[in-house]
């Protein structure tokens, strides 16, 4: 009876065994393996090669399978041969029952309990083990699955190929077994490494960003043609300087002409060294060139290029070729971290107007400067633009909302958290759009 439970607890052990090398195979981090075999651990080293190629994944898992499977039937047909004979006249004695009855009613038994237990105690603790401590499990199973790999080679190259013809069949490509997760998977398991005390919500909110950045296009990203200030390449070196030195800019869009027509980037380095250097200068001399890119550009792609053509800045033109915006590393980078602070911005609370007559106003200049601009009361408990708008609507808006608070038109630009940052107030009634060409290009 001793060598009976002997060999029933082996035949469990060998199912877990091989359960939690299952598991630990597809939940091991590469990365902390390549770290150990680097550092001189023998059994990284050769867990390693398997986890990193596909095709020898797809064999690691069959050994684990055909080995559950295997302990799996000797258990119950071993159980049952030695177990229910010796249980059998018990049941005959206790519960008074025929001999056919006492030996199809042991059989049960003795077939469900052996199941029950090599659940338990076979698959779903190894399973949960593996699943808590992957890298500690994929260690301590990798030279008895390497055993078994070699045991089991035909059956698994078999099995294999049987498994990969019936795919075929049914016309489904074979990926195999690879670590590879959506990004919804990889957005769930960032905000679970946060509710685990892994990652502070700051860390978890720029990890979320990130991964969706691929999702926004240049167009989302960008400032619309319509909110664009640029400045006259024709404009004396004299009016530029004057410009450059009022602007908190240092990059300044130029056109000739229209603003179909836009010839380069003026930055304001470039003005100073001339502004010293003796004879006379034109705004052209000093030109840089300015890239363009499609409005369908994925914003990841667009963070690529900028880094490769080294430039700060790119217009953003429609399938027509026609300028829809302008877009600055500055814009992509914000979409990862939150608003980028500038020190000149920063410092200077100043409402610059828009070639259509509308004004570009940060969210933290005082109520009662931008109710001057527009010629409007604004009443509010509030000191600030943006703090007014957040108590008039009752909610923080969302960057490229439009809304109306107290009769004029506000377009929401940029919002940092719970703070609106900077805002497009329309026109003042009864009010003509003054020329302000020349200003700078407002990022």
């Amino acid at each position: 009876m001793l060598l009976a439970w002997t060999v029933i607890v082996v035949l469990i052990l060998l199912t877990g065994l091989y359960v939690g090398a299952e598991f630990a195979a597809v939940s091991a981090r590469r990365s902390r393996l390549r770290r150990l075999a680097e550092d001189g651990n023998s059994l990284a080293a050769r867990i390693l090669p398997v986890l990193e190629d596909p095709q020898e994944l797809d064999r690691y898992i069959a050994a684990s399978q055909i080995g559950i499977t295997l302990s799996s039937l000797i258990l119950g047909a071993y159980g049952q041969a030695t177990l229910a004979p010796r249980l059998a006249p018990v049941l005959e004695r206790i519960g008074r029952l025929q001999p056919d009855t006492a030996e199809s009613t042991s059989a049960i038994l003795v077939l469900t309990g052996l199941t029950t237990l090599a659940v338990i105690v076979g698959e779903l603790v190894p399973k949960s083990l593996a699943l808590q401590h992957p890298t500690e499990t994929a260690l301590f199973t990798v030279l008895p699955m390497q055993w078994s790999l070699r045991a089991f080679a035909w059956s698994i190259a078999f099995l294999n190929g049987s498994g990969v013809f019936l795919l075929k069949l049914m016309r489904v490509p074979a990926t195999g077994h690879r670590h590879v997760h959506s990004p919804e998977e990889i957005d769930l398991m960032i905000a679970e490494s946060r509710d685990g005390g892994l990652l502070e919500p700051q860390e978890q909110v720029r990890l979320h960003r990130a991964l969706r950045l691929g999702l926004r296009s240049a167009r989302e990203l960008m400032v619309p043609r319509a909110r664009l200030v640029t400045v006259d390449a024709d404009l004396p070196f004299d009016e530029v300087l004057r410009v450059v030195s009022a602007s908190p800019f240092s990059r300044l869009p130029i056109y000739k002409g229209s603003l179909e027509n836009v010839i380069g980037i003026l930055h304001t380095k470039d003005v100073v060294t001339g502004y010293v250097q003796p004879g006379p200068l034109t705004v052209a001399a000093l030109l840089r060139p300015l890239v363009r890119v499609p409005e369908t550009m994925p914003a990841d792609r667009l963070l690529a290029f900028l880094r490769e053509t080294r430039s700060h800045q790119a217009l953003v033109v429609d399938p027509a070729g026609a300028i829809a915006g302008l877009i600055t590393l500055e814009d992509v980078v914000g979409e990862l971290l939150g608003s980028v602070a500038d020190e000149f911005k920063g410092a200077q609370l100043r409402a610059i107007r828009l070639s259509d007559g509308r004004l570009r106003v940060p969210g933290q200049m005082r109520l009662d400067q931008a109710a001057s601009l527009l010629g409007r009361e604004w009443k509010g408990t509030a000191e600030t633009v943006g703090a007014h708008i957040v108590d008039a609507l009752r909610r923080v808006p969302e960057s490229g909302e439009p809304v109306t608070v107290a009769d004029v038109d506000v377009e929401i630009e940029a919002v940092d958290g719970n703070v609106v940052t900077s805002v497009i107030l329309g026109r003042p009634r009864g009010h003509g759009s003054s020329d302000q060409t020349g200003k700078g290009h407002a990022r």
